[in-house]
């Protein structure tokens, strides 16, 4: 690939990526209430997306051999009651994935 190539399909990301995080404040500008479909879908989409992450990142789990499930159990425990104690996605996703990844490479080999 071509360095002219390579630099138009980043620009054409960083123009898309922009696009998308500027049409919200174009299309909801606080001058109009915002329409219930919107308000709901933003109240029920993150619970699902994080329900559909948890089961996809168990999809592959053996809980008959091995370590049985138990640090990827112990770390979406660790998780969710982190996220209930200090209400930050950033900090309980963080030491959730940090948690895991020392128990498979230490702990669980």
């Amino acid at each position: 690939m071509t360095f002219s190539r390579t630099l138009a399909m980043i620009a054409v990301a960083a123009v898309c990526t922009f696009a998308t995080r500027l049409a919200p404040f174009l299309l909801f500008n606080g001058k109009k209430p915002i329409p219930p479909i919107i308000r709901y879908l933003g109240a029920t989409l993150p619970p699902a997306v994080i329900a559909l992450l948890v089961v996809y990142c168990l999809k592959n789990v053996q809980w008959i051999t091995g370590t049985h499930g138990i640090p990827e159990l112990l770390c979406i425990a660790v998780t969710a009651l982190l996220h209930l104690w200090k209400r930050n996605n950033l900090l309980s996703i963080g030491v959730g994935t940090v948690l895991y990844m020392f128990l498979i490479q230490n702990i669980f080999l």
